[in-house]
């Protein structure tokens, strides 16, 4: 389901009413927790929260890298955590959490799936969006791209 919406108040103006909630909570979590310099706005149909262009501008689609982002899509909402997905360290302590949490892990190459907010635990994502600063998420990001 992706958005060709250019606004993040577009977006969340558009979701169905029964996801809105959810998505404006986690979406408030990533906010509170977002370590400086990365910025929210919308790319690939969802919002993202990206390193800005002039930070780093060497992405292999020109476009800024990608932080973390957050959907919804035809069966599900999602959170992108493409940064804890970068660095085996930073998986293994997220999984560990999670799993700690009991809630059941639904997730795919860079996402966690969740069909309500209760399905979610929103603190271990919020220590996840906290967990790395933008310049150690640009070395990872380099780090990938030379290997």
């Amino acid at each position: 389901m992706k958005s060709e919406t250019t606004s993040v108040d577009a977006y969340l103006a558009e979701l169905p009413p029964n996801r809105r909630p959810a998505i404006e909570a986690v979406r408030e979590e990533i906010l509170r927790r977002l370590p400086d310099g990365y910025e929210e706005t919308m790319g690939l149909g969802m919002i993202a929260y990206v390193v800005p262009l002039e930070i780093y501008p060497d992405t292999y689609n020109k476009q800024p890298l990608m932080y973390a982002a957050l959907a919804n899509q035809k069966n599900h909402m999602a959170v992108y955590l493409s940064a804890i997905y970068g660095s085996d360290s930073h998986r293994a302590e997220f999984e560990a959490a999670y799993a700690a949490t009991g809630k059941r892990y639904d997730c795919g190459k860079s996402c966690v799936r969740f069909r309500t907010i209760d399905d979610l635990p929103l603190a271990v994502v919020g220590d996840a969006i906290a967990s790395i600063p933008m310049d150690t998420f640009v070395e990872i990001a380099k780090a990938a791209k030379s290997s």
